[in-house]
């Protein structure tokens, strides 16, 4: 059959093709941008002649209507591999579940049947002449989340850009089940404009950064601020390597930092897994021959990483305590994001030889009773959820400093860390160093 008849032939509305789904069913809206706001809208429709469906989403941008339309979860229940701002609220609510994940494992869960799909609803890119839809902006676990299903919904969107790929970029009309076709927006994030202590947490890596390097910059304020020093600086010749591209790389690329040219591996391409960010960052983005999504089994590997040799990593933390463990996820048992990527490049970064990875972070906060607190902390009491272990700990980055904890003892640990504390709870933290045994007499206070 000609690819535009099987087309037509498949094409459904929303609300015809969400009928497919049955009680008890296992639907993956799939990460990020891929979330199929139409067909959400319509399942969500169906409220009261289902039961027991689970959904599964990640990094959701937009309320979640299949939650929104159903508020006591009688019939939908929503479940999270990675959260945003909404998927905290939906958890704060008791409304959704996290599902914690090591991002470069994420596919195998699907195929070794640890994810469970009957119907899989992702947001693609319009048909080419040969019957491809391009999965756009996330190419992550995606090849593996249709691989799992039983039934496969494409909501078709002339936004999503197009977007080669290294592997796993893109459906054809013959493995579908229906199409729907929406003009809802794509799901966005711009980056949020850096803070000033954004800025002086940058400015104490950015000594650090050189000519030629491959970069992973996470997503939020400070990734924005490096960037923009990066942007203004004499660097150059930089290379990208992302688990998620994000609008921070943007400007490198505009002000001509990034040029993949020094990148052992994928040389000219840079690199990303997932993009999220401004409706400027996915036009840059669409038809760009010098881009290449990747699968996160790809991107995340500490045997990628390696090949980078001369990698440098940056991600932000919310806490670290006396012995270097690293709490990225969670204040207290309070779910704020996930492991995601953080272990992975940790890993794959020191694998690297010339590699070097940061774990960034404000030294203090203010509570909800505005009482100043400490990011370092004497030890892990409350359920905080333990992201990097200690034993794999890299550079701390504080507005205070930088400190590489790799092959320390713990009091050189302590030491370390207390040094780039906010000057307010230094000496409580030596208190408290002391009393764990692991301040060395000899330490000057």
């Amino acid at each position: 059959m000609d690819v535009y008849r099987e087309y037509q032939a498949k094409l459904r509305s929303p609300e015809q093709a969400v009928q497919i789904v049955k009680d008890g069913d296992w639907v993956d809206y799939s990460h990020c941008c891929s979330f199929p706001a139409a067909l959400d809208k319509a399942l969500a429709g169906r409220r009261d002649e289902l039961k027991n469906v689970n959904v599964r989403g990640s990094v959701t941008c937009r309320p979640v209507q299949v939650l929104e339309q159903d508020p006591d979860n009688g019939t939908f229940t929503y479940n999270v591999w990675h959260c945003s701002a909404i998927d905290r609220k939906y958890l704060d609510q008791g409304r959704a579940y996290h599902q914690p994940m090591l991002f470069r494992n994420c596919g195998s869960y699907y195929e070794r049947g640890f994810a469970p799909v009957d119907v899989a609803m992702i947001t693609v890119a319009p048909m080419d002449r040969q019957g491809n839809f391009s999965f756009g902006l996330t190419n992550c676990c995606q090849q593996e989340v249709l691989d799992a299903a039983d039934h496969i919904i494409l909501e078709v969107n002339r936004d999503m850009p197009v977007v080669y790929g290294v592997a796993n970029d893109h459906i054809h009309i013959s493995d579908v089940d229906w199409v729907v076709e929406s003009d809802e927006p794509i799901s966005a994030m711009p980056g949020r404009p850096a803070s000033e202590m954004d800025k002086k947490i940058a400015a104490q890596i950015f000594p650090y950064l050189h000519d030629g390097m491959t970069l992973q910059l996470g997503i939020g304020g400070m990734p924005n601020a490096l960037g923009e020093l990066i942007a203004e600086s004499d660097l150059k010749d930089l290379g990208m390597h992302a688990e998620i591209m994000s609008d921070g790389y943007l400007k490198l690329y505009q002000s001509g930092k990034i040029t993949n040219k020094k990148k052992p591996l994928q040389r000219g391409k840079g690199v990303f897994s997932v993009c999220l960010g401004s409706k400027e960052l996915y036009e840059f983005l669409h038809y760009n021959q010098g881009i290449l999504s990747a699968p996160m089994y790809y991107v995340n590997a500490a045997e990628t990483i390696r090949q980078l040799d001369d990698f440098i990593s940056i991600n932000s933390c919310i806490a670290v305590d006396l012995y270097g463990q690293v709490c990225a996820e969670s204040v207290g048992t309070r779910q704020i994001s996930g492991t995601g990527g953080q272990l992975d490049f940790v890993t794959g970064t020191y694998m690297a030889s010339h590699g070097k990875a940061f774990l960034a972070m404000p030294s203090m906060y203010f509570d909800a009773y505005g009482v100043g607190r400490s990011n370092i902390l004497p030890k892990f009491t409350d359920g905080d959820i333990i992201t990097t272990p200690r034993t794999q700990t890299p550079y701390v980055a504080t507005e205070y400093g930088a400190v590489n904890l790799s092959g320390l003892a713990t009091w050189q640990r302590a030491e370390a860390l207390i040094s780039i504390a906010h000057p307010d709870f230094r000496d409580a933290l030596i208190k408290a160093a002391e009393k764990q045994r692991i301040w060395r007499r000899s330490n000057k206070r």
